[in-house]
């Protein structure tokens, strides 16, 4: 009787075998980088090297995001601001603070402060801060009351479906241009009115398949 199976189908059950161990291997790696606190933990706070305060600074004073924040409307990024923007107000208020004392350095040795980022996306994911300013995504909407809080935390998981389901539906965080920055905003009655407004005149239509945010 002849064989049935070649001698290569020997090989089949190693082949199957290694492809499971790299499989169990790549979900793992998958559950541990995808549900990193540096992306998904609702509620990091990582200390920073200057104590700096945006309930001071953007609540008590009223400063606008957009002053140390400039790319934010322009820019796929927000952009951190440079020591600049920090000692623009500080060579006379505070000058000789002790708190700020890193900016000093910075300042007078131009390197840059070391800041913790606190919202971070994955890489192969891309966001743009612009795009979503410029259709009255208000900066809460992701951020939370940034206004509200001494140290900033993340409010919002930032993981795909958080962001699909807003892209499927952003009715709810469509506001008026004049109110992207203002914090504890309340939609009004006729939210969805609205919302359906500005999805016709601007033709929105946001991306829910991959190629949208994986570029």
């Amino acid at each position: 009787m002849g064989q049935i199976f070649p001698k290569s189908a020997n090989r089949v059950p190693g082949f199957i075998f290694v492809g499971i161990i790299v499989a169990v291997a790549c979900l793992a790696y998958g559950i541990y980088y995808f549900g990193s606190p540096k992306y998904t933990d609702v509620g990091y706070q990582p200390e920073q090297p200057v104590p700096y305060s945006h309930l001071l600074h953007a609540d008590t004073l009223g400063m606008d995001c957009r002053y140390c924040h400039t790319g934010v409307e322009v820019s796929a990024v927000a952009m951190v601001p440079p020591t600049q923007t920090c000692m623009n107000c500080h060579t006379m208020i505070l000058p000789e603070s002790e708190l700020l004392a890193p900016i000093r350095e910075s300042w007078n040795t131009g390197k840059p402060v070391e800041w913790v980022r606190v919202h971070n996306i994955p890489d192969y994911a891309y966001f743009n801060h612009s795009a979503h300013l410029k259709v009255g995504i208000g900066c809460e909407s992701c951020h939370g009351n940034i206004a509200s809080m001494a140290i900033v935390r993340q409010t919002q998981p930032l993981s795909m479906r958080w962001c699909l389901d807003c892209h499927k539906d952003p009715s709810d965080h469509l506001r008026p241009l004049s109110d992207v920055t203002k914090m504890n905003w309340v939609a009004p009655a006729n939210q969805k009115e609205f919302a359906a407004k500005v999805i016709a005149e601007k033709r929105l239509n946001p991306p829910i398949d991959c190629s949208g945010c994986h570029r």
